[in-house]
């Protein structure tokens, strides 16, 4: 999501005030936590980017 932040010349800061995302959904973004796919939508469409922009899937491995 970074990258794309950055091509957008929009920051965290902008999707927390402009979108309503609070700094605790953000955190888990950035430590690969879950976020909910309504939210990640929101950002996709707020950046007006695919999805694949915003997150990326890795496979988890089995312990």
């Amino acid at each position: 999501m970074e990258i794309t932040l950055i091509k957008k010349d929009r920051s965290r800061q902008d999707l927390r005030n402009e979108l309503g995302i609070s700094p605790s959904t953000l955190a888990k973004m950035t430590n690969e936590e879950y976020v909910a796919l309504d939210v990640i939508a929101r950002i996709a469409e707020y950046l007006n980017c695919r999805i694949e922009e915003v997150v990326e899937f890795v496979k988890r491995e089995e312990k």
